[in-house]
């Protein structure tokens, strides 16, 4: 079993700040939005964001989140 990352460890070496990352992938993974749907949220927010970086953001960080974020 591998040991769990901190979120130093986690985010280190991304452009994004980990905020919006762990906004994104709670908000997709608790509401049933879609990726097109974050992406409009997010300029609304006044950031410039592709479905596909999203997609990604959920593929590499559900898990960590989803283990270190108690539940609603």
């Amino acid at each position: 079993m591998s040991k769990l990352k901190s979120f130093d460890e986690l985010f280190a070496g991304r452009h994004s700040d980990r905020d919006v990352i762990i906004l994104c992938v709670r908000w997709y993974l608790r509401y049933k939005l879609s990726l097109r749907d974050l992406v409009e949220t997010m300029a609304q927010r006044r950031l410039s964001l592709a479905h596909t970086t999203i997609l990604r953001w959920v593929r590499r960080f559900a898990p960590g989140v989803r283990q270190t974020v108690e539940p609603l």
